[in-house]
Order: structure tokens, then C-alpha cells, then sequence
């Protein structure tokens, strides 16, 4: 028999081997790009690990030191729970317990006395536009702290914009107590026009009732402010 020698061309040829040149071809011309893309990509990765744990660990010690500053407030040291709540805003700005802090300070500022300064912590607080039941309670502290600083206009416009906020019995609240600092500041006829609200919008609320004692006794009072009639001459 004769034996058939299979001849071989001279060199072995690999599945896929003439994939392998484009991709060759690509990485020596591309292949420095993609490794400044992916040292970028690295380097971005860590700066945003070290922030954020940067960040954390900001929050941490803000909130370690708003606590401190709460605890002095429940024990009635306001001064002291002040200072802290202003330390607290001024060196951790940024994160959720510096903006809160704010809240704090004119918690203790108000309980202590100083209204002025409370409003103005207030109004810093909310100006960061917070939402929620935290949100509203400052609002409503802010007006009464105006209030109790004699600004009654501006109260008034606060207790004003928290109606509706809040239940049906808060919102008759507000409303008698923006009466109440708009007779203080001798807007007799605008108190009136909240007053008759609250009968008329919340006519089922305690202060209801005590919106038309105070409704009688301005009527009252304005009738015996009024000067009689002169009579006709004959």
C-alpha cells in the first residue's frame, strides 16, 4: 500500500487567531487611552470614597456636638446650649445636623429670652427650605418669637401662612393669634376679618368660641368709640 503523506502548510493555524490582529491592532494604537481612562476612573472612584466617608465623619461629629447642645437646653442651660448650636452651624455647614443646629439655637435663644435672636436663627434654619413637621414647628415657633419681640405685623403674616398646614384646630389657632398681633398693632378692622375666618371656617373648634367673645367686644368697643349721631336741627 502506499502510504499518503498529508503535507502541512508551515505554521499551525488557532481558532479565531485572525480576530486577534484588529484587537491587537486597536490596543497598541487605543491602549493608552483606555488606561488613563481607567486610572481616571480609579481615581475618581477613591476621591468619592474619601468624601463620603469625609463626609460621614463630618456628620458624626456635628451630631455628637448638637446632641451636647440639646442636652443642655432640656437642662435649662440656654446660654450654654446657644453656644454650642451656633459652634455646631459655623464649623459643619454642610452637613444635615450644622443646618439644624440653627433649629437648636433659637430654641434656646427663645426660652432664654433673646426673641430678636431667635427669629433670626429661625428664619436662618428655614431658609435651608425644610420640609416636614421639624419645618412647620419652626415656623411656628418664628411667629411667636416675633410676637414676643413686638413685630406684630410680620407675626401675624407668619400664623397667617401656617393655616391649612397643620389640623383644623391649629389653623383656628393661627388665625385667632394673627387677630390677636394685628389688634396689638391697631389693625382693628383686619383683626376682625380673621376672627369672623375662624367662626366661619372653624366654627367647631374651641377657638371658635373664643373668636366671637373677642368679635363682641371689638364690636363693643368700636361702637362706643363711635360718636353720636348730631341731631337734626328743627
Amino acid at each position: 500500500m502506499t502510504l499518503h503523506t498529508q503535507h502541512t502548510t508551515g505554521r499551525l493555524e488557532q481558532p479565531g487567531a485572525e480576530l486577534m490582529v484588529p484587537l491587537a491592532n486597536f490596543w497598541e494604537r487605543y491602549g493608552k487611552i483606555v488606561l488613563g481612562a481607567l486610572a481616571g476612573i480609579v481615581v475618581l472612584g477613591a476621591i468619592g470614597y474619601f468624601s463620603l466617608r469625609s463626609r460621614q465623619a463630618a456628620e458624626e461629629a456635628a451630631a455628637g456636638k448638637l446632641a451636647e447642645a440639646s442636652l443642655y437646653y432640656w437642662q435649662g442651660d440656654y446660654q450654654r446650649s446657644l453656644t454650642l448650636a451656633h459652634e455646631t452651624a459655623q464649623q459643619y455647614a454642610s452637613t444635615p445636623s450644622g443646618k439644624d443646629a440653627f433649629r437648636q439655637a433659637a430654641d434656646a435663644a427663645y426660652w432664654g429670652g433673646s426673641f430678636k435672636d431667635a427669629a433670626a436663627d429661625y428664619r436662618r434654619y428655614l431658609a435651608g427650605k425644610p420640609q416636614g413637621v421639624l419645618a412647620d414647628a419652626a415656623r411656628r415657633s418664628l411667629a411667636y418669637s416675633l410676637e414676643s419681640d413686638k413685630q406684630y405685623l410680620e407675626a401675624a403674616k407668619e400664623y397667617e401662612a401656617l393655616v391649612g398646614r397643620l389640623d383644623r384646630v391649629s389653623s383656628a389657632e393661627f388665625l385667632v393669634a394673627a387677630a390677636r398681633c394685628l389688634q396689638a398693632a391697631n389693625q382693628t378692622p383686619a383683626a376682625i376679618q380673621q376672627l369672623q375666618r375662624v367662626t366661619d371656617e372653624f366654627g367647631e373648634t374651641e377657638f371658635a368660641n373664643q373668636a366671637r367673645v373677642t368679635l363682641a367686644e371689638l364690636g363693643a368697643s368700636q361702637s362706643a368709640a363711635t360718636p353720636p349721631a348730631a341731631a337734626a336741627k328743627p
